[in-house]
């Protein structure tokens, strides 16, 4: 029996045991001060006013923070419910649907629907000269089963999402880290509704916990003043996802997994899930019939100057044999005449993280701001990066007065593999991408953010295709984000 057969029959009766033991849960919570957040081995609660929805019946020192210091939950804005307030200070626009919601979130169920829109053009450089606007929807479902009076321990989190509109990936020039990596999901073009993630988590003791299902990755990455899904924070796609992943690592997919914790953070992960990209089916049809993928993660605590801090390193290996580009969820092969490898089996990433809190509100630790990096290598054929890093500051705004607002600056470079330069060096020469990236994050109210976002790109892509060939310069591009929680 091969090692993707033993991992094949591991992983079956790993979920099938969990299923079956009805000992699964969706997202466990981070705690601690504001540099807190969630890790690979969990899912991240994708909105403050979520978490907090669902942690009414918990003393406000119990609750943990929802999102790693970068957002301070509407709940620090005064006491009581987050659904009744005034318009303006309410963390949902539509409130709380006549005593529905504060019900239901009482009894573990709770809903976060949000539509974000893009406005973003080029105004110097890139391919075309040119603003398009583009939006998504998210819908996220969180359900505690024990508050339910059910099992204990047991978590379940759906999220769905819809794509639409037209977005400016395809003109700004990169290939390799496109500047909205939120509008390649669930697909890159068009019109899209997909179910991406139907996770389910048990917590087996404080210490130890089991989950499994069909995976957002997204959602599974998260970095501390980083990372995301680009409806927050940063949105280029170097600065958000470590791009090394991005042949080993689908956007979209079955696996189970499980985490050795400390508090409510992992200290150790490992997961294996499947090599397939399925974020518009249910993934079962090409279940393990190209290998597995293996993720593990360690991450320590460290503290400096007492304020919180991480480090980690994290690592994946596949067994699937890897052909083509287009089945990458992160990368912008449009405008490729060839996106096909010659087959090669086996694929490895490993990279390094940190992230340190600069500054904790003494009077808020959910406020706090701090720095990034990531730093990782892959191999280089079949993965289309070899080397990417990336290093920022982020966080909670600085300014007292906008308690809400967070902002960011951050730069990323990714380096092309050997097997992507070879890929058509002629039409499509390439070298190493380049991205800076400001934002500001203004909370207009709870439910409406408002973001300015400024990005300076050298694209990886040289020169434009036959017959009008043209070097591709530096690019500015601006764009305007808008989200609203409803």
């Amino acid at each position: 029996m091969n090692a993707t057969s033993v991992l094949r029959l591991w992983l079956a009766r790993c979920m099938g045991l969990m299923v079956c033991l009805g000992c699964l849960r969706g997202a466990i919570l981070q705690a601690g001060p504001g540099a807190e957040s969630a890790d690979a081995a969990v899912v991240q609660v994708s909105s403050d006013q979520a978490r907090d929805a669902a942690n009414l019946a918990v003393d406000a020192d119990d609750r943990p923070d929802p999102n790693s210091g970068l957002l301070l939950s509407p709940t620090a804005i005064d006491s009581g419910s987050i659904y009744d307030r005034s318009l303006w200070e309410r963390g949902y626009l539509t409130g709380n649907w006549l005593g529905f919601r504060e019900r239901w979130a009482e009894r573990g169920v709770t809903f976060d629907l949000s539509s974000t829109q893009f406005y973003q053009g080029v105004t110097t450089g890139g391919l075309d000269r040119i603003f398009e606007y583009s939006g998504r929807n998210d819908y996220l479902f969180h359900f505690d089963a024990e508050r339910s009076g059910l099992w204990s321990g047991l978590y379940i989190d759906l999220h769905g999402e819809t794509r639409y509109g037209t977005d400016i990936n395809n003109n700004a020039g990169p290939i390799l880290s496109p500047p909205n990596i939120a509008m390649l999901f669930p697909l890159p073009e068009g019109n899209h509704t997909a179910l991406t993630s139907v996770k389910l988590t048990q917590y087996l003791s404080e210490s130890l916990v089991v989950f499994g299902g069909k995976f957002n990755m997204l959602d599974e990455l998260i970095q501390t003043f980083g990372g995301g899904r680009g409806v927050d924070a940063f949105m280029n796609t170097g600065l958000v996802f470590p791009v090394v992943l991005d042949r080993t690592v689908p956007y979209s997919t079955l696996g189970a997994g499980g985490a050795i914790m400390q508090g409510k953070r992992a200290l150790f992960t490992l997961m294996a899930f499947d090599t397939h990209n399925t974020p518009t089916t249910t993934g079962f049809e090409s279940f393990f019939t190209n290998g597995v993928t293996v993720l593990s993660k360690l991450e320590i605590p460290v503290s400096l100057g007492g304020l919180p801090g991480h480090q980690g390193v994290e690592g994946t290996y596949s067994t699937g044999t890897y052909a083509s580009l287009r089945t990458i969820p992160y990368i912008d092969v449009n405008g490729l005449p060839s996106a096909t490898f010659v087959p090669v089996q086996g694929s490895w990433s490993v990279f390094y993280m940190a992230d340190q809190a600069l500054y904790v509100d003494p009077n808020n630790p959910e406020r706090s701001w701090g720095v990034f990096t990531n730093i990782g290598w892959a191999d280089n054929d079949p993965s289309p990066i070899r080397f990417s890093a990336s290093v920022g500051v982020g966080g909670s705004s600085p300014l007292v007065s906008r308690p809400l607002d967070t902002f960011g600056i951050g730069y990323s470079h990714v380096a092309p593999s050997q097997g992507m330069q070879q890929l058509d060096p002629v039409l499509v020469p390439l070298r190493s991408d380049n991205a800076v990236e400001l934002y500001y994050n203004m909370a207009v109210a709870p439910w409406l953010r408002v973001t300015p976002d400024l990005q300076i790109l050298v694209p990886d892509r040289i020169q434009t295709l036959p017959p009008n060939v043209q070097p591709v310069e530096t690019t500015i591009l601006f764009g305007v984000r808008a989200k609203m929680v409803f």
